[in-house]
């Protein structure tokens, strides 16, 4: 029993990325419509995910070139600092650490 929740948890990481690989940049949905706020803030989230995915396929961006400005921007900016830590507690020193 115990040697399957390895292969369950493998198995379960794999379709995830498969299904966020889905959602990265350079979707050919945004080819009418340019991305917007809401897509950026997705497209910053999975940043990570979508450059791994870039390596190996060349259809994938980390950043949707026809996107509607300013608000992508946004979008994507806060998207990618609440991914990787940053916002307005992301350079606290932790209590241990002073």
């Amino acid at each position: 029993m115990h040697r399957w929740r390895g292969m369950v948890w493998l198995v379960t990481c794999a379709a995830l990325i498969v299904i966020i690989a889905g959602c990265a940049a350079g979707n050919p949905r945004y080819d009418v419509k340019p991305a917007g706020f809401w897509a950026g803030l997705w497209h910053g989230f999975i940043i990570v995910v979508s450059f791994v995915v870039s390596l190996f396929n060349d259809t994938v961006h980390v950043y949707e070139a026809n996107n509607s400005g300013h608000t992508y921007d946004l979008g994507f900016v806060l998207g990618a600092m609440i991914f990787l830590g940053g916002g307005p507690f992301g350079s606290r020193w932790r209590k241990c650490c002073r």
